[in-house]
């Protein structure tokens, strides 16, 4: 089990405040990382162990270590993909962003399996001294921006970041038809196909809150290429939203009878990420490939 450690040089700016809270309400530790710094006096400020009520200050410098149990995933178990091909959009210590190609899984389904994106992050951090952690996915169909975090630490801060609503993604899709009015929001709930385990619709069983914000960029009586914001994460969200307003999106195997041949013309375009530790906010860019664009010249909304 590989042990890590974390070094954070406090900011000039700084607000003094104790260790605790320092560590659970503005870096997001979860309480079990925190019992354990504590009990195992691995968290130090300055070299030295301090007790949690110890008030810090700005340029003083907070390491972390783990022995490695304090983790639910202490060891990435993705076989690494030899000579992995991956488009790096951002990274640093702490994280990769990638832009995930359409057609390609993002994680395995079973031990051992490869030819995912998570196996190929493995491979690009061969040698590292890091490892490859899933933090959010994309369906398999759908290309664009991918959060990978390299330690184990950071997994449960960026999962509270998303949840919290602090990181969020943006979408492209080419929708069928003209979608009106051009701007708005859809709160429909998601639950499972009760007829097609596959799939998922609005209602159905066990339904799950759902948000979506949609802004239409471009269209005519063919297409609409819209920009679309996730409040939430359901399954298939964006694809069934659109379809169930009557504008399923073009190539959509599971949700458009009517032009059903992929590839599916959603892309992940845009992500504002909320870095773990320093709280700086960035947003990352995800270029579309080419048959994306090609589409767009088919269904004359290229003057986007």
């Amino acid at each position: 089990m590989k042990a890590w450690e974390i070094e954070n040089r406090l900011a000039a700016d700084q607000a003094e405040i104790p260790l605790r809270r320092l560590l659970s309400q503005q870096w997001l530790l979860p309480r079990r990382f925190i019992h354990y710094l504590r009990v195992r006096q691995n968290v130090l400020v300055n070299g030295d162990y301090r007790p949690m009520n110890t008030v810090v200050h700005p340029g003083e410098v907070v390491v972390l270590r783990f022995a490695g149990d304090e983790f639910r995933t202490a060891d990435s178990s993705y076989v690494p993909t030899p000579a992995a091909h991956l488009q790096v959009l951002f990274e640093n210590r702490d994280l990769l962003v990638v832009n995930k190609p359409a057609g390609q899984k993002c994680h395995p389904n079973y031990q051992g399996e490869t030819g995912t994106t998570m196996n190929d992050a493995a491979g690009y951090l061969v040698g590292t001294g890091n490892q490859a952690y899933m933090v959010h996915r994309i369906d398999q169909q759908t290309s664009g921006a991918l959060i990978i975090a390299k330690n184990p630490v950071v997994v449960p801060i960026l999962d509270r970041l998303i949840s919290g609503g602090l990181i969020h993604r943006s979408y492209l899709a080419v929708a069928s038809g003209h979608l009106t009015p051009l701007t708005g929001s859809w709160r429909w709930p998601i639950g499972r196909d009760p007829l097609d385990r596959r799939k998922r619709q609005v209602g159905g069983d066990h339904p799950q809150a759902a948000w979506t914000d949609y802004q239409v960029l471009t269209a005519n009586d063919r297409a609409s290429l819209v920009k679309l914001s996730l409040h939430t994460g359901r399954t298939h969200q964006l694809r069934v939203h659109l379809a169930h307003a009557g504008h399923p999106i073009i190539g959509d195997p599971l949700y458009n009878q009517r032009v059903s041949q992929p590839p599916l013309l959603l892309h992940g375009a845009w992500l504002k990420l909320v870095f773990p530790f320093t709280g700086e906010v960035k947003i990352i860019a995800a270029p579309t490939a080419n048959y994306f664009r090609q589409n767009l010249l088919k269904y004359h909304l290229e003057k986007v």
